[in-house]
């Protein structure tokens, strides 16, 4: 169970990230993405409009760099809530951009309760998250396994996932780039998901096992979306 301190400091995150101030650097931050970043990558969309699905949801792409959620962000009009290390909040300063840009502390690697109640409580508030099934980042064109967390959060929340599967990203800014390339990049939003009718943990396999398969078939798509260009 997370102490006072970190209980105290994720009260503070989220009151940050739901400020006006926050809203506005996000969408700030939005427009410069879709300024420089899009072109850039020269970024092709399938589905795009789904992006927009009102309510709770939860955005699942597939995660091959640390660009697939600066793409999506910019791709989109709803702000993408995020967990992320609790131990980027450190820094005031830096707590405040993040927390403006939409991230939610939480610790890696241990059972984290406190941030999975967060989550639920964002996505209660009809909010948009991301999250990557994956886990890490992956390489190449197969989606890995998948964990079944995003599931137990659909559950919980009721919040629908919406699928989506990239491809370029990996070429612009794999693991162990340092320097972006250029290269283009596809997108490919799935239809919304409704969410597990529960969240016993059979049930929560089996949809997993249908996620996975979903997403398998967007990233196929969206390989050949950026391959079959002009």
């Amino acid at each position: 169970m997370a102490d006072d301190a970190t209980l105290a400091m994720r009260a503070k995150v989220q009151a940050l990230g739901g400020s006006r101030r926050a809203l506005w650097f996000y969408g700030a931050v939005q427009r410069i993405v879709r300024l420089t970043v899009l072109p850039f990558v020269s970024v092709k969309v399938e589905g795009r409009d789904r992006l927009a699905t009102p309510g709770a949801v939860l955005v699942a792409p597939v995660h091959r760099s640390h660009l697939d959620s600066v793409v999506l962000g910019g791709l989109g009009e709803r702000r993408l809530r995020a967990l992320a290390k609790e131990s980027l909040f450190g820094n005031a300063v830096f707590r405040w951009v993040i927390a403006a840009l939409g991230a939610f502390p939480t610790k890696r690697g241990e059972a984290d309760l406190e941030s999975m109640r967060a989550a639920i409580d964002i996505l209660k508030n009809d909010e948009m998250m991301i999250v990557f099934p994956e886990g890490t980042r992956q390489r190449g064109d197969e989606v890995g396994e998948l964990f079944d967390g995003i599931a137990f959060l659909a559950a919980r929340s009721k919040a629908r996932i919406l699928p989506i599967g990239i491809d370029g990203t990996e070429q612009v800014l794999g693991s162990g780039s340092s320097r972006p390339s250029r290269h283009p990049v596809a997108v490919v939003v799935g239809e919304p998901m409704d969410p597990p009718v529960s969240s016993r943990r059979n049930v929560l396999v089996e949809y997993t096992a249908e996620l996975r398969a979903e997403m398998q078939r967007l990233q196929d798509r969206a390989v050949a979306l950026n391959r079959n260009r002009p």
